[in-house]
């Protein structure tokens, strides 16, 4: 890597770790030299590997805070939200509630019905998979404030579908938000609050949700040209795509369950989840999926991509969002998951931090 010669600097970071020395030393290495490199205001990243963690970060919460993210530093991440609307599917469908080929358009609330295409409806697994035929993000509508119901109604109502549901992937924030708003009707409960029981307290992930971050330990993300970005207040109608706030912790104890390959506990939840429902071969068309490694097929909100040379399988998801960027990969197979979260749009730095992960994951696992 071309990182050797920055290897010879001292550095401080903050750290929270158990006793694996190697990935002690392999999870700080790849954070230090990874936030010299780039240079962004602050980075966390959290590893696990069998029944050991480590949790180490870097720089500032805040530029001028002084305060170095930590363990416990609240981190608005983005699409990684996907994978636990995902999750909720999964949930839903492994208690009888839902089936993954129900069709959404009956219970999306804000139109009487999907639009069709070719004959084929939207079901809740082609939502759940990008392979819905929706549009990554809705369309400007005159007189209706974006994300409200009346946006999300015209952006529906006449006939959005790019290809039929189920032929292609095109990546799509609407589509999420859709199956969250899906998935709400047909529980008969909150988005929030569904996802709260469904998920969030089975699993234990305590500091999660969708509460704008309080107090001084929360990562503060920068534009382009280093100013400071607002979050703004949650909005209802997003919480399928994005909008979820959570810690190292809790991204730890959610690798952690994601591991759990034999547990009993959510163990059919954890099976759908991870399935492989749409494999690459055939789809047209297929984009939008690959800025973090070549997706090969799709989980519900998982991307999945096959092993290759010495890495292993790895399943994983990336989010940006008001000047943060995050990416959560875990090789199921072998017990090994890393989280990482920077606070400066940098999209060369975005592409480049899944990358140095996976091929932490091939270090930590090697095939």
């Amino acid at each position: 890597m071309r990182y050797a010669l920055a290897a010879l600097a001292i550095f401080t970071a903050t750290s929270a770790s158990a006793n694996d020395p190697l990935l002690d030393d392999a999870v700080e290495f790849t954070g230090q030299i990874f936030h010299l490199d780039t240079g962004v205001p602050g980075l966390v990243i959290a590893a696990v590997r069998g029944d050991e963690s480590a949790v180490f970060g870097f720089g500032e919460v805040a530029k001028g805070s002084g305060r170095e993210p930590d363990a416990d530093t609240v981190i608005g991440v983005g699409s990684v939200t996907k994978t636990f609307t995902g999750l909720s599917l999964a949930s839903l469908a492994a208690n009888g509630t839902v089936s993954l080929t129900d069709s959404a358009g009956p219970h999306a609330g804000v139109v009487d019905a999907l639009p069709e295409k070719d004959g084929r409806a939207i079901r809740l697994i082609d939502l759940a998979t990008h392979s819905s035929g929706l549009p990554r993000e809705l369309a400007p509508v005159d007189g209706a404030e974006k994300y409200s119901d009346a946006s999300f109604a015209a952006n529906l109502s006449d006939d959005p579908l790019l290809f039929a549901p189920g032929t292609g992937i095109l990546y799509s924030n609407v589509g999420f938000d859709v199956l969250a708003m899906s998935l709400s009707d047909m529980a008969g409960a909150p988005y929030a609050d569904l996802l709260k029981s469904e998920v969030l307290d089975p699993i234990g992930l305590t500091s999660t949700g969708y509460a704008r971050p309080q107090g001084e330990n929360a990562m503060v993300g920068y534009d382009w040209n280093g100013n400071e970005m607002d979050p703004g207040d949650p909005i209802a109608n997003r919480q399928g795509a994005s909008g979820l706030y959570t810690t190292a912790n809790d991204m730890l104890q959610y690798l952690r369950w994601n591991l759990d390959r034999f547990g009993e506990n959510d163990a059919e939840a954890r099976a759908l989840s991870h399935a492989a429902w749409l494999i690459r071969d055939g789809l047209d068309p297929v984009y939008g999926m690959d800025e973090s490694g070549h997706m090969n097929a799709m989980g519900l909100g998982w991307v999945i991509m096959m092993p290759e040379n010495d890495r292993p399988l790895i399943i994983q998801k990336a989010g940006g969002t008001n000047g943060v960027f995050s990416y959560l990969a875990f090789a199921p197979t072998r017990g090994v998951g890393v989280f990482i979260s920077i606070n400066q749009f940098n999209f060369s730095a975005s592409m480049e931090m899944a990358q140095v992960v996976n091929e932490l994951i091939a270090t930590l696992a090697p095939r």
